[in-house]
């Protein structure tokens, strides 16, 4: 566990802590939103506005990070927006004040997430990068194991008592603020001369990046497309009859699985390769579709989720370890930013693409196409060359 250096364990800490907050208001917060007055469609585009600003933001504060050569003051920033969003979402409940906070919320993700991936990065060797990613996405999702379990156990003994549980999801986030202040930036040689940068120009290093990385990104931003909210995963599970109790604990039965696993397949990866981990993601991926389509049965419902938690270990790490080989290390924050970037643009086209396939000829046509084409992007992954370093 040497390649598990202090500052690998203290971000890995301020993940959890932090997911730990925003998973105990997942399962609650449409209900809540419900009782405060919105709408399906205002919390639809709530949501798409929220995501819409991290990922643009990802991709803009990942540059400013690369920029400025300072890692640390993003990521302590960034964890502090979403910790002080938690309680904001209960003071008010105009509609307007509730946009504001949950847009917070994702604006300090979109702060924190290249220049925290940027500081993984530089913590590990191109042999470690699957270790180093990997561990942080186990320790990071354990949060998401127990923010919902946590809420759960809150709400049997005070039901619908909504707002207190906002008011306890702020302990964890301010306990992350606090191990993050704890982070140092590594010294590095001061230059004088400032760099403008505009928030769209992330935009640019598209066309100076490696050729590796642009036909790496296509591929990824590809996948995305037909990769839509997991929320149609539990619709899927309720359409098949099953009661919403056990819908989330099927949902923190895979964000387990996710947990227990990230870690021994980044291990893997770095043995045989990430690109053979993420293609073997992928056809995970593809086989849970194709069984969502015909399932009804609740016991195989568990099957796909625990495969669907492999695939997520062998792929969210994994992706952005590979992308980090493959570019410049003074340019780690921005690249992995402007992915994430486009990234959120393409899972909020996914999301929409598959509603309107389930809308017009059901779940089961929405779960074949994605499954289908899946299996015509591992193909594309199969033909790229083998990664190389930087």
């Amino acid at each position: 566990m040497k390649y598990i250096t202090k500052t690998v364990w203290i971000l890995s800490v301020v993940s959890l802590l932090t997911d730990t907050a925003s998973e105990m208001l997942y399962p609650i917060m449409p209900i809540y939103l419900k009782t405060i007055g919105f709408s399906i469609v205002l919390i639809g585009i709530l949501e798409g506005v929220a995501e819409a600003t991290a990922g643009l933001s990802k991709g803009y504060f990942g540059k400013l990070s690369d920029n400025s050569r300072k890692r640390v003051p993003f990521v302590q920033i960034g964890y502090a927006f979403s910790a002080i969003s938690k309680p904001m979402m209960a003071v008010f409940i105009f509609p307007l004040w509730i946009f504001f906070a949950r847009t917070i919320d994702r604006f300090g993700k979109g702060i924190r997430t290249g220049a925290r991936d940027a500081i993984l990065s530089d913590e590990a060797t191109p042999a470690t990068k699957g270790k180093v990613f990997g561990f942080h996405r186990s320790m990071d999702t354990f949060g998401a194991v127990l923010g919902p379990a946590l809420a759960l156990l809150y709400l049997y003994f005070y039901p619908e008592d909504y707002i207190t549980l906002f008011y306890i999801a702020f302990i964890p986030g301010l306990f992350a603020v606090l191990a993050s202040l704890y982070l140092k930036d590594k010294r590095v040689i001061k230059e004088k001369i400032k760099v403008s940068t505009p928030f769209f120009s992330f935009l640019k290093y598209w066309k100076v990046s490696p050729p590796a990385y642009r036909k790496l990104v296509i591929g990824l931003l590809l996948f995305t497309l037909f990769n839509s909210s997991d929320v149609f995963l539990i619709l899927k599970a309720k359409e098949a009859g099953i009661d919403d109790t056990l819908v989330i604990g099927i949902y923190i039965f895979y964000n387990l699985i996710y947990a227990l696993f990230a870690f021994p397949i980044g291990m893997l990866a770095d043995k045989i390769g990430l690109k053979t981990i993420f293609m073997i993601g992928l056809a995970l991926f593809a086989i849970v579709y194709f069984g969502m389509a015909v399932n009804t049965n609740l016991y195989f419902f568990f099957a796909l989720f625990f495969l669907y938690g492999i695939y997520a270990s062998a792929t969210e790490g994994i992706s952005k370890a590979w992308i980090s080989n493959i570019t410049d290390k003074k340019d780690t924050a921005t690249a992995i930013g402007t992915f994430s970037g486009l990234q959120s643009i393409c899972t909020m086209l996914a999301s929409s693409l598959t509603g309107l396939i389930w809308f017009n000829f059901g779940a089961t046509a929405a779960f074949l196409t994605s499954a289908t084409a899946t299996l015509f992007i591992i193909i594309y992954f199969f033909a790229l060359s083998k990664p190389t370093t930087i």
